[in-house]
């Protein structure tokens, strides 16, 4: 036959294609990507299954994306400010950032954490490092916003962290970058060796409220933290942190902290750390930190200043810390769901070594050392280990599990997600990924049950995938179906920021406690006000107050005078709406601030100081009804001098002061 036409041709060609792909025993390219879509659809008006929390890296934010379908649900604001919903700006979440540096805006945020019951996420909190200016964060899931940060003092990087105990008695967190500790800090760079330390520190967590404290802190040799978990099952009461640099270098360290063939697992025995605290083994160090957290109550940050840090010697504390020999420069930290294997992934390492922690207690316990590394025993690697994974890929980084028995590691360089069964050490399956992986996350794969099903493989280095956006590319991740024998690629899907780590959980255990409104009752802002009538405006000296409420579709008041150029006015905003989302805005002209975002029963105050006479006009920026255009209102601000009473109101009413 002659095809007389481009139109014939392609007709023709698309009839020899789907020909070819209905031939039988011709795997169909079609039906693969057709059963892929059919895996992540989420239809209308249907929910996901799981939550899936990402880190953001230098975004400083947690984004939550929704599993399977991967629609972005939320970015919550953590160690960034946010002027989508005024966190870090207005008056009640500024104090959330304060640190001993002052209010610090950004942060770099890595390593997310699901609070834990018994081993498994409860979903009650979510906890993440910051990486720059050493904290840890408290996520309150009944509202998805940030409840609670600490500083952790006497630590020069927060990496390591915020990997939880079991039962979240704890928070652990190690030193990135060794630094100077004590009085004498301004020390030469080259006496590394000698001036340098690291610590792991241990945040107690009230397994009640949430709420966060420093327990003690361990002082540890002056070498890199990298990551951790803590032990579960048999091995509870302990937590593991890999390590890098033995060699103690403090430049071109790709070079100088990679002679040594390997460095250490870090095994520490906190439950015998609670020990030695009780016997008073721990000394005092003064350590100047801030905490701040959420008054429910009082709808605003508390932020408070402490002095003082337990800290433990482990040569003081025999027992307390001991090293394992791991191939060099490594990073992930894993504890499989039966608590019995640690699994370590060194980033230029051929293999997966596994240690068993029973092997551990032997070894301790027979007294099988290879000698010391600055008064830690070192404990053989023959004893420890438990088996290593053979030809797994190039460049393990980061093992999940599953609730099969299988393991999933991360390939840095060879680029893909590697399948191994527990106690064979065998691989059985291999997915590439378009980038350099990094970390990856099964919902539960760090839990004593994992809820297993998905896998998220998160991008480290990130290649063309999407619509270009300008010079950078998008970070990405992939969602791989791990239900069955074969791994299956379903979805890419582009991050917020840098994804490190993620953490997923089924929705329901989330849903269940969700805040829909704040009881207006409950509201006990000291600048409230809980009905229409009470509003008002206050001077005192230069500072105004503006009692404000605001409902479907008026602020009262809307109309205010007798402010003067170089006051300082505070709009505090009360929502009077008791509907869920039914949300309010507010922003002002000229504001240097961003707008409030106020959800029904809640207040909300920004800082406004007007540099000139003018007519300022103020609004609702949540759409919130037919007439929201209508929501609006005016300050008129006056030159020092002129004879304007305070005054205010709405309709014809004002009340002069």
């Amino acid at each position: 036959m002659i095809i007389k036409s481009t139109a014939a041709f392609g007709v023709a060609a698309i009839l020899f294609f789907i020909v070819q792909q209905c031939t039988p025993g011709n795997k169909s390219t079609m039906s693969m990507a057709g059963d892929a879509a059919q895996k992540v659809y989420v239809a209308p008006g249907q929910k996901d299954e799981f939550y899936e929390f990402l880190s953001g890296g230098f975004s400083g934010q947690v984004s939550v994306y929704g599993l399977p379908s991967c629609r972005l649900l939320k970015v919550i604001p953590v160690f960034s400010v946010n002027p989508e919903n005024g966190y870090g700006f207005n008056e009640e979440t500024k104090p959330m950032l304060n640190t001993t540096d002052g209010f610090i805006p950004w942060d770099d945020s890595h390593h997310t954490e699901l609070s834990m019951t018994d081993g498994n996420p409860d979903g009650r909190w979510l906890f993440i490092n910051s990486n720059n200016t050493p904290r840890i964060a408290r996520i309150d899931l009944s509202t998805f916003r940030t409840a609670e940060i600490i500083e952790i003092p006497n630590s020069g990087g927060n990496h390591s962290s915020p990997f939880t105990t079991p039962n979240t008695d704890y928070v652990v967190a190690g030193t990135r970058f060794s630094v100077p500790l004590g009085d004498n800090l301004d020390v030469p760079i080259s006496s590394y060796k000698e001036n340098f330390k690291g610590t792991l520190s241990f945040i107690k967590v009230d397994r009640t409220t949430g709420s966060m404290s420093m327990g003690f802190q361990i002082l540890m040799p002056g070498i890199d933290y990298d990551l951790a978990h803590c032990g579960k099952g048999p091995s509870d009461g302990w937590a593991f942190f890999t390590c890098y640099n033995s060699e103690q270098e403090h430049t071109l360290l790709e070079m100088n902290a990679s002679k040594n063939d390997k460095d250490f697992i870090v095994c520490v025995n906190w439950k015998k750390a609670e020990e030695y605290l009780k016997q008073g083994k721990a000394k005092e160090w003064k350590s100047d930190y801030i905490h701040n957290y959420w008054d429910e109550k009082k709808q605003m940050t508390i932020s408070e200043t402490k002095h003082n840090t337990m800290v433990l010697d482990p040569k003081d504390c025999p027992g307390l810390v001991y090293f394992i020999p791991c191939p060099k420069s490594p990073h992930g930290c894993d504890v499989d769901p039966s608590g019995q294997y640690i699994c370590c992934g060194g980033k230029l390492a051929s293999i997966i070594p596994v240690y068993s922690f029973a092997k551990l207690q032997d070894a301790i316990k027979n007294n099988e050392f290879d000698g010391e590394y600055q008064g830690i025993p070192i404990v053989k690697y023959a004893a420890a280990i438990a088996g290593e994974v053979q030809k797994p890929g190039l460049g393990p980084l980061h093992t999940e599990f599953d609730d099969k028995g299988y393991g999933y590691t991360s390939m840095f360089v060879s680029s893909e997600v590697v399948k191994w069964k527990i106690g064979t050490w065998e691989v059985v399956d291999r997915l590439p990924t378009y980038y350099s992986i990094g970390h990856l996350s099964i919902p539960g794969g760090d839990a004593m049950k994992p809820f297993g099903k998905y896998l998220l493989a998160m991008n480290k280095i990130t290649k063309d995938r999407y619509l270009p956006t300008g010079p950078e590319l998008n970070q990405s991740a992939q969602l791989i179906d791990i239900s069955g024998d074969k791994m299956k690629l379903l979805y890419d899907f582009p991050t917020v920021g840098e994804p490190h780590y993620a953490q997923g959980i089924a929705a329901e255990l989330v849903t269940k406690n969700q805040v829909k409104i704040f009881k207006l009752e409950e509201n006990m802002h000291p600048f409230a006000t809980k009905k229409e009538s009470d509003t008002k405006v206050t001077r005192k000296g230069k500072r105004v107050d503006v009692y404000m409420t605001s409902i479907r579709s008026h602020f009262a008041p809307d109309n205010i005078e007798g402010v003067f150029v170089g006051d300082t006015v505070y709009f505090h905003v009360t929502n009077l709406e008791q509907d869920w989302d039914v949300p309010h805005g507010f922003a002002i002209k000229s504001s240097t601030s961003s707008e409030l975002l106020l959800m029904p029963g809640e207040t909300c105050t920004t800082k406004f100081i007007p540099l000139k006479a003018d007519i300022y006009p103020f609004y609702c920026t949540d759409f919130c009804s037919a007439l929201h255009q209508e929501m609006q209102g005016y300050l008129r601000v006056s030159k020092p001098g002129n004879n304007v009473k305070l005054q205010w109101g709405t309709g014809d009413t004002a009340p002069v002061q």
